[in-house]
């Protein structure tokens, strides 16, 4: 992948800008630095960073924007921040902190707690989604005796899953997916085995933002006798609010029959620090699945609700704090700006020629080539020269705009696509494959194509920054 030196050097650039300008510490330094030179040194990269996001050109990532907003928030952080929610006893307050949480994400979502509706607090989709896996895969052996357990997921639905079904010894089935980019509902009704744990459906998925027919998956998960659980990571703290707002969203929460658990992130549309999540059972059974004990332990009866043990009790408060501080009203006016400027953007996307949408979200906007002879990655070379950082998506080769409030101020969709048009007409005139942008998760779809390169990529990297040599 790297055939010259200056291409691995500018790989590193890439990664680690500050190589020239700041020092790297190697090893902790034998006097410590000045507590000033140190903030400095923070404020200047922090300054340096949020620049892009202050001005509203970055999908998704930055989810509320507000600097009054996470002012606040730092506040109520810091009044907890020495924190460690393991002991309970010394800290209660995150007891309070953290059933309120679950209980207002449940009455959000059509929890109900006089049918056993519950929940936990984790540390982001990854850890929700990774723990429902689990759950399921031990509710199955405890109740049905399943040892080779197997569940259903769209091809979209988050990796994490995939990345959850090789820690745990669970085989994912990839569904395919109709016309529309939702899963084929017949595809996994007929794909539904004796040791089938679990069916999942997304609202919405991460590449396009659409939202799988969960009320046809439900039924299937009842004629079955098998979980649901609705990835709502993305959606779960904005789809309510559009369904209030009169935006045609299907039912996908736990009010749908045969759903069985839910998952969304506070941290994303539920405007609070990275990174907490709510994962929601339908029932209290269920939930005791994911419980973990340690009776003969010599530390003393270890048990544990989840995977993590210590956690921080400034990211349970932060996050209690932006949801009574926004209430209804905060989240239904910030769910109109978002859901507004997204109708904006995808009547713009629509407008400019050589280019076709992919799915229909309320809040994500997926785009790709229409016309053969042009690269949608060759377009996003030209957005990223121009300051925008968008997703790269592949199967097929496309990028999303995830809005989000940043990308609501004024003028922001005007610009975005200005320079959409024109970057379009730019890559008309690149040979298709000359792009130096794909499709890889977590970085702008900067990277190269393909498992072996993208590995490659990552290792050199880690290895070039982490080397221990001086």
């Amino acid at each position: 992948m790297f055939d010259t030196p200056e291409e691995l050097a500018r790989l590193v650039e890439e990664f680690y800008p500050y190589r020239e300008r700041l020092e790297t510490v190697r090893r902790l330094p034998a006097t410590g630095r000045p507590a000033q030179d140190v903030l400095d040194e923070l404020a200047w990269l922090a300054e340096r960073e949020d620049e892009r996001g202050h001005r509203g050109q970055v999908s998704g990532s930055l989810y509320h924007g507000g600097a009054e907003h996470y002012a606040l928030l730092n506040q109520a952080f810091a009044k907890f921040s020495h924190v460690n929610v393991l002991q309970r006893d010394m800290y209660p307050s995150a007891t309070k902190f953290e059933g309120e949480i679950v209980a207002m994400t449940a009455a959000m979502l059509h929890g109900d707690p006089a049918t056993g509706t519950c929940g936990v607090l984790t540390g982001g989709g990854s850890e929700s989604l990774t723990t429902q896996l689990l759950t399921y895969r031990d509710a199955a052996r405890a109740e049905r005796g399943i040892t080779d357990p197997e569940v259903i997921i769209p091809e979209t639905a988050h990796c994490a899953l995939d990345k959850a079904g090789h820690y745990f010894g669970v085989r994912v089935v990839h569904a395919p997916l109709g016309p529309d980019w939702r899963v084929d509902v017949d595809w996994v009704a007929d794909h539904v085995t004796p040791n089938t744990i679990a069916l999942v459906g997304s609202a919405g998925n991460y590449p396009h933002g659409v939202i799988d027919p969960i009320t046809e998956l439900g039924e299937v998960a009842l004629r079955h006798g098998i979980g649901l659980h609705v990835d709502g990571c993305l959606g779960g703290f904005i789809l309510p609010w559009a369904q209030r707002l009169g935006y045609d969203v299907p039912p996908f929460d736990l009010a749908v029959p045969g759903v069985t658990s839910i998952s969304a992130d506070t941290h994303k549309f539920g405007y609070g620090l990275k990174g907490t999540s709510v994962l929601l059972y339908a029932s209290r059974e269920l939930r005791r699945h994911q419980y973990f004990t340690a009776a003969d332990w010599p530390g003393g009866m270890y048990i544990s609700p989840g995977m993590a043990g210590s956690r921080s009790g400034g990211l349970i408060a932060s996050t209690w704090a932006a949801m009574v501080m926004l209430g209804e009203e905060g989240y239904l006016a910030a769910a109109k700006d978002v859901l507004a400027t997204t109708d904006r953007l995808r009547a713009g996307v629509e407008a400019v020629p050589g280019l076709r949408l992919l799915g229909h979200s309320p809040f994500l906007v997926a785009i790709a080539s229409a016309d053969d002879d042009l690269d949608v990655f060759v377009v996003n070379d030209e957005l990223l020269a121009r300051g925008w950082r968008l997703n790269g998506l592949q199967r097929p080769a496309g990028l999303h705009f995830c809005v989000t409030r940043p990308n609501t101020a004024p003028g922001v969709v005007e610009r975005f696509l200005d320079d959409l048009a024109a970057a379009v007409d730019v890559a008309r005139g690149r040979p298709v494959g000359s792009a130096s942008s794909g499709a890889l998760y977590g970085l702008s779809g900067a990277g190269p194509a393909g498992v072996s390169a993208a590995r490659q990529l990552l290792t050199t990297a880690l290895d070039a920054f982490y080397d221990p040599a001086p």
